[in-house]
């Protein structure tokens, strides 16, 4: 952890550092941990490492609320609030040691917990932002109850460092649950666990977590020990020790890393459109992973006929746009945003669209 001179020190370089690539008419490419670099298209910048500007800024487990610098370690964070019986709701995935707070906010990836317990973007209070013109700039706040005009600090949660370097974050963090168990069920194809997950989702069941591959569904259910051990003896199946974290890490045997993954998300209770193709479902349908060679191109237009989107997430040709096109009239609203946080379209040119 740094100290608040060493903090000083380092917000100063980086503005002396953006500023003299504006001013020069370069591009940036903000790098903290590198975990989820793959993430968005490639690009070609100068690399700017901000990952030592780490460090908890304010934490007090009874105001479930944590403000952090950028560059401090996911995986530390995540057990330190452990040690006080409490995470992030949203469990977000690391995908490496060094993964960092910044990166999590700024990928805006979730883990299982999210389609249950809200994204990213639910549990952002406040956001400190150094900007393209090498401004610092102040959103949002560290209360919970900070609710006065438009929440500016949430556009920052997956714009993958387009709109500027986040520089501290403030968070909602939750409290761990008192029980949590794991049960498995048959269901031959996905239509049958579409169908099945959502009729549970209309009746309150503590359920955190589903998922769905190779003919079985698995439901992580977490809460109360009384409420846990009723709501498990009215939904029956088999209780087994899983780790969820597999799921979260991507370390199923599923994810195949020598094969392009394609990640679909679609409304929830929509069937099948894999005709049979292996997949992985979970948030209760909401999202889709195929690993495995697809037809992209047609792919997206099967799932935006469904009212969803398809990214290239990993590993795919380079020809291959990694985000679902965005129509014309959303592309300019974009367009407008990066204007007003990064004028010059000096942060990530091009990660996640063209001319973003």
């Amino acid at each position: 952890m740094t100290s608040e001179l060493d903090d000083i020190s380092i917000e100063d370089e980086l503005q002396a550092q953006v500023g003299a690539v504006a001013a020069s008419g370069g591009e940036i490419e903000i790098i903290g941990g590198g975990s989820k670099r793959f993430y968005g298209e490639s690009i070609e910048a100068l690399p700017i490492d901000v990952s030592a500007h780490s460090g908890i800024i304010d934490y007090d487990p009874a105001e479930l609320v944590i403000t952090l610098r950028a560059g401090c370690k996911l995986a530390q964070v995540e057990a330190l609030l452990a040690e006080q019986r409490q995470m992030f709701g949203f469990e977000p995935p690391c995908f490496g040691e060094d993964a960092t707070i910044g990166g999590m906010v700024a990928t805006g990836l979730a883990g299982p917990r999210r389609a249950y317990a809200g994204s990213i973007r639910d549990f952002v209070l406040g956001i400190k932002l150094l900007d393209g013109r090498g401004q610092v700039l102040q959103f949002g706040g560290r209360v919970i109850k900070n609710v006065a005009g438009f929440d500016v600090s949430r556009l920052m949660v997956g714009a993958l460092g387009t709109l500027g370097i986040i520089l501290e974050v403030s968070i909602r963090v939750v409290p761990l649950f008192e029980n949590e168990i794991t049960l498995v069920y048959e269901h031959a194809n996905a239509d049958e666990h579409i169908h099945w997950v959502n009729q549970l989702g209309s009746e309150p069941y503590p359920i955190s977590a589903s998922l769905w591959h190779d003919g079985r569904s698995q439901l992580r259910l977490s809460g109360s020990e009384q409420g846990v051990r009723q709501a498990s003896a009215l939904l029956g199946g088999d209780r087994i020790e899983s780790d969820w974290s597999e799921l979260k890490e991507q370390r199923l045997d599923f994810f195949d890393r020598a094969e392009p993954l394609s990640r679909i998300s679609l409304p929830a209770t929509t069937p099948d459109l894999l005709s049979g193709k292996s997949q992985l479902i979970e948030w209760g349908g909401a999202q889709r992973w195929v690993c495995g060679e697809v037809d992209i191109a047609a792919l997206r237009d099967k799932v935006a006929g469904a009212g969803g989107s398809l990214c290239a997430f990993q590993r795919h040709a380079s020809d291959v746009p990694r985000f679902h096109p965005l129509a014309a009239a959303m592309l300019r609203l974009q367009r407008n945003i990066k204007s007003s946080f990064d004028p010059a379209g000096i942060f990530n040119p091009g990660k996640l669209y063209p001319g973003l």
